[in-house]
Parts: structure tokens; sequence; C-alpha cells
């Protein structure tokens, strides 16, 4: 790399490590008052964890030469532990790194929505650090590692398309989080009480910070500044404005309304879609790609309710169902190499990535639930985690100089409404 492009990647990293405090105000603002905290730390404590991991032996596993002669292209070897022997000369080296570092950060973060309300934070950070290191760091040398079996795949002349993160993240995270839920269990009162977000307007900052960010997470991606970083860019915008039309059409037609939470979910939808296939189709394929991607993944959030899986903020929906239909539209969409063995490449390598994501997470979680324990006790789930886990409240309504007000005389609908499931809480006036 030259110094222009160094500086690139050094801005489009910060850019992407904007990402995870947007998503934690993205999901953080779609849970209820009582653990408002708790799913912005679950989101936070990934960048001070997968950080050093990052260094210590994460960016080895995931970047190394394969671990050994004909290896199998399935894990990197040792040689940048703790990266020994790398100097100020390796510029371009360390600014490679410090961008994909930002992908290892952001990845396990996905999963903590579809557990929002209802694990240890302890157990959750443990499940970071394994996660990261068990399925992530494999996955991204399968997929963008030199010797990785995925991307070695080749089928007359085409080979996998997976510009920016479609199976190494979204599909990765997605399909880990249904594991992960489905071994948790669901929250107490799912399908009977109300869940509704407690502040809408965190959950929009918080996906325009997503939005801002992923121009750096897509565009970045090439490595450089060129043409295809610009052709990324531009498709990064067009999928995602049109996936928030096709999700708020949707809901129109289906529910009678276009909502705040549908907008912010749109346009993430859009962002998952577009982010395999961007720098591989036309700017009219990224509008095709972005407005069936709302529409499908709005259809999808549903299933949780009709299939019986609590994924409290729709992980699997979005990320998994988006980055599915993503890095499969690519190969009918491409605009080289567009055809069934490009279809069947992509779906091969989603299919894999999806299996051993899933049996790996799906053991992970089983062992931290039947030795340390993964599932907060009914007693902290009722009364929320902010307090039993981090001894703060997102909101303190007892300081102020105007008094208080009892909102017990509010409708049951109205006081949830205010972040109170009970009807008896106290607010500031």
């Amino acid at each position: 790399m030259d110094a222009a492009d160094i500086a690139f990647l050094v801005i489009c990293s910060a850019m992407v490590m904007l990402m995870t405090p947007g998503l934690a105000f993205f999901y953080g603002g779609m849970v209820r008052v009582k653990s408002a905290l708790n799913m912005l730390m679950m989101c936070f404590i990934a960048l001070g964890i997968c950080s050093v991991l990052w260094v210590l032996y994460g960016f080895s596993l995931a970047f190394g030469s394969d671990f050994a002669d004909g290896g199998g292209g399935l894990i990197g070897n040792l040689e940048f532990i703790g990266f020994r022997g790398v100097t100020e000369a390796d510029s371009g080296l360390l600014a490679f790194a410090l961008f994909q570092m930002m992908f290892a950060v952001l990845t396990p973060a996905l999963i903590s929505g579809a557990l929002a309300d209802r694990v240890r934070f302890g157990t959750w950070a443990l499940f970071v650090a394994l996660w990261v290191t068990i399925v992530y760091f494999p996955v991204a040398h399968w997929v963008w590692g030199g010797d990785g079996w995925i991307g070695a795949l080749e089928w007359d002349g085409r080979e996998v398309i997976d510009f920016a993160g479609g199976t190494a993240v979204h599909i990765n995270a997605g399909i880990g989080a249904l594991a992960a839920v489905l071994v948790i269990g669901k929250r107490i009162g799912f399908k009977r009480e109300p869940m509704r977000p407690h502040n809408l307007p965190m959950v929009l900052l918080g996906a325009a910070l997503l939005w801002f960010g992923w121009f750096g997470f897509n565009a970045g991606s090439e490595l450089a500044a060129n043409g295809t970083t610009a052709m990324m860019a531009l498709n990064t915008m067009a999928a995602t404005g049109a996936a928030v039309l096709g999700w708020l059409l949707y809901e129109r037609i289906r529910h009678g309304a276009a909502t705040t939470l549908g907008a912010a979910s749109g346009a993430i939808a859009g962002l998952v879609a577009i982010t395999p296939s961007g720098a591989n189709v036309n700017p009219m394929g990224a509008l095709l790609i972005g407005v069936l991607a709302g529409v499908i993944c709005a259809w999808a959030v549903s299933l949780k309710y009709k299939w019986g899986f609590d994924d409290s903020l729709d992980v699997v929906g979005v990320h998994l169902v988006g980055g599915l239909f993503g890095t499969l539209a690519v190969g009918f969409l491409a605009t080289e190499g567009a055809g069934y063995q490009l279809f069947a490449l992509q779906s091969f390598a989603a299919g894999a990535v999806m299996v051993y994501s899933f049996v790996v997470t799906w053991l992970i979680a089983k062992l931290l639930q039947s030795t340390i324990g993964f599932r907060s006790t009914e007693e902290e789930e009722v009364g929320g985690l902010d307090q039993v886990y981090h001894a703060e409240t997102g909101y303190d309504f007892s300081q102020g100089g105007s008094g208080s007000v009892s909102v017990g005389t509010q409708t049951p609908d109205a006081a949830t409404a205010a972040g109170d499931t009970t009807g008896d809480k106290k607010v500031d006036a």
C-alpha cells in the first residue's frame, strides 16, 4: 500500500470502530428501560475483549499462512502471534490488521441483540472470547485468508464473492445467534407481555451511526481508494435507501403504519444485504437487492413468533436472512460471471458457514449454560439487569428540581410506552 491507501484504510477503520457503539445505541434503544445499560455494555465489551485477542493471536489465526502444509485452508498459523517481528516498516500490514480488527469486534457484538434481557454479563464476556476464537477467526481465514478453503473455491473460472462480510460476518453471526437463542430459551413473558422499544430516538441514532460507519466497512474492504471503492460506496447508499422504502412499504400494507423502528431496521437490512455483493453489481442491481432485502427481512422478523424462538432484537431476521439473500443474489446479479455456477458456489459457501457456526455456537452456549450458567435468574430478569450486573440505571429519575409525579394512573399501554411495565413507577416531572 502507498501512503494514501494506508491513510484511507486507517480512516475506514475508525469508521468501522464507530459501528460497535452505533450498534449499542441501536440495540440499547430497542430493549426495555430496565436493561438498557446491560445491552449497551454487551456490545461495548466486545471492543475490549476482541481487540486484545486480535493482537495476541486472532490476526495470526485469521490471516496467517495455513497452519501446516496441506492443512486444507482451515486455520492460520501463529506467525503473527503478538505481532512479533512486525515494525513500522510494515505499515501496510499494520493498517490491514487494524481494519480487520474492527470486523472481529463487531461480529460477536451482533449476536448480543438476540440474547437481550436475559443472560449473565460475565458469562456473555466469556462467550464472546470463546466464540471469536473458535468460530470467527477460523471462518475469516476460510473466506479472506490467503490459504482459506472457501476463498479458493472455483468453478468454470468463477470464485466465491464475499467482498465485505456476507458469510464471514452476517451469516456467521446470524446463525450463531439462532443457536445461542435455542440454548438460552425465551424471555419471561415472550408473546404474552409487551416488550416495546423504550427509546426510538436512540434506535434511529444508532442506525444512523451504523449507516455512516458502513461506508468504511464496505468501501474500505477494497483496501485502496479506486473505482471499485467508489462503486461500493455508491451501491451501499443506493441499496440502503431502497431497503428503507421496501421495509416501510411492507409495514404499511401489512400493518397499516410506517414505523420509525421499521425505517431503522430497513436501513440495517439493506446494509447487510449489499455487504457481500456491492462491488460486483451495478447501481440498479444494488437498488433491486436493497428493496427486496427490505421486504424479505421485514417478513422474516415475524417468523420468531410463528416458530417460537425468542430472537429479542431480530438478529436472525435481519442479519442471517439479509446476509444470506445478499450472498445468493449476487450469483444472478453480478456484472461478471453471473449464472448457476456462481450461485452454486455462493450457496455452498453460505451453507458451510451456517453449519459450522450453528453447531459450534450451540456447543459453546450449552457448555457455558451447563457449567457456570449463561441464563440470568428469573428474579434478575424480571427486576432488570442494569442494577444486578452494573449497579447503575440508564435513567435517573430521582434527581431534578421540579419534583416527581406518579404515572400509576396511566393506562397500561401508556405506562409501557413510557418504559414502565408496572404502571406505578415514579418519573421526574
